[in-house]
């Protein structure tokens, strides 16, 4: 038998792929290049504070022990650095419990598995990203999914639902990584509490932004309090690696014991949570305040004049529709100094290709004129 013939099938599908525009392929990606960069979620610029970078270095000393962790952490892998980083972040997140986990992909597929068992209900928004749709199909539960933000479809889930199951748990992200708007979170929380439910918010997109000194959009609308699990990344606005959990005493002493993507994989390096640390602690800063505002301004000017209205976030879709459209709109603004990527199906439904704008709190208003000169206002 030829062994060549047992893998047809996938060169087809990546021919398909390839005729309708939406192979994927791993860019290079050089960071000198100069180019204006919308496609990155480094949304305070971390990645280019070089005085923050020096302070760093200037007060951790780096030796061989601290470039990787080389076992998990119920192992030999919960290093003193690790510690120190729960701590501040249970310092800048008062009442509450933190647990760092190796990213936001792998908290997402944990979590929801390790809490939710045969008799439970989990029930999350219809666009929620796809680390969640991949802890949905992990649990054991019983999973429904609400139409995006639409609160009575919601509520009406829960109230058909609810009696049948033992727990139940609502799912959004805080800020959409995709169409960039806001999850109604207070009409979310009084829900959480109508019905007896838990309450998970994924804040990858708005942890280290919005909120009092960036402590996220559950806090700037007052319903942290009512958040059972708060699941922020490290590697977007923190400018690091990683992601970490917020919740009680409770539920953290259970995931330790029970989720999987804690026990079962290399911890983080000790530096990358020395950095990360670091940076949790300079977030109050001056400097920092004045980076959120200039991004919300200049995301609310770009978003108004190519959507018509004033956007809730630093995440802007120029929706083309058209695969091959928003192409050639990512090579007109290669072309004038500006990188940029299309999204494609299946990351968004067919009929909603775009350009994801993703802009970082060192962008100018020059460059906001320029982005809205390439691609035309509305």
């Amino acid at each position: 038998m030829n062994t060549d013939s047992i893998y047809v099938r996938y060169e087809q599908e990546l021919n398909e792929l390839a005729s309708s525009n939406n192979l994927r392929r791993l860019p290079s990606i050089d960071n000198n290049n100069g180019l204006v960069n919308l496609a990155s979620n480094d949304y305070l610029a971390i990645n280019e504070n070089e005085a923050l970078l020096q302070s760093f270095l200037d007060t951790y000393r780096i030796d061989a022990h601290s470039m990787s962790s080389v076992s998990s952490r119920l192992l030999t892998g919960n290093h003193i650095e690790y510690r120190n980083l729960e701590c501040c972040l249970d310092e800048f997140l008062p009442g509450r419990h933190s647990l760092v986990f190796t990213g936001g992909f792998h908290a997402n597929q944990g979590i929801m598995q390790a809490l939710m068992g045969k008799n439970d209900l989990i029930i999350a928004d219809k666009l929620s990203h796809a680390s969640i749709i991949d802890g949905l199909r992990l649990t054991e539960a019983t999973t429904l999914r609400y139409r995006h933000n639409d609160m009575a479809h919601l509520e009406r889930l829960i109230e058909e639902n609810r009696s049948k199951y033992q727990m139940c748990m609502i799912v959004t992200e805080g800020i959409f990584s995709m169409d960039g708007d806001i999850a109604p979170l207070q009409q979310i929380a009084e829900l959480k509490q109508k019905y007896n439910a838990l309450l998970y918010v994924d804040e990858a997109h708005s942890f280290g932004l919005r909120g009092r000194d960036g402590r996220g959009i559950s806090d700037e609308l007052g319903v942290l309090p009512h958040v059972d699990i708060l699941m922020c990344t490290l590697g977007k606005a923190i400018g690091s690696t990683g992601a970490f959990v917020s919740t009680n005493k409770v539920l953290r002493e259970y995931l330790v014991n029970k989720c999987r993507t804690i026990i079962f994989t290399t911890a983080l390096a000790p530096i990358n949570c020395a950095w990360t640390q670091h940076v949790i602690e300079h977030l109050s800063d001056s400097s920092m305040n004045d980076a959120r505002d200039n991004l919300m301004r200049m995301s609310a000017k770009l978003s108004s004049a190519l959507n018509g209205t004033v956007g809730e976030s630093q995440i802007i879709p120029y929706i083309t529709g058209d695969v091959n459209l928003a192409i050639e709109k990512c090579k007109t603004l290669l072309d004038n100094g500006f990188y940029a990527l299309p999204i494609r199906y299946p990351t968004v439904a067919k009929g909603t290709e775009r350009i994801r704008l993703s802009l970082k709190a060192n962008i100018t208003e020059s460059q906001i004129d320029s982005i809205i000169s390439i691609l035309g206002a509305k």
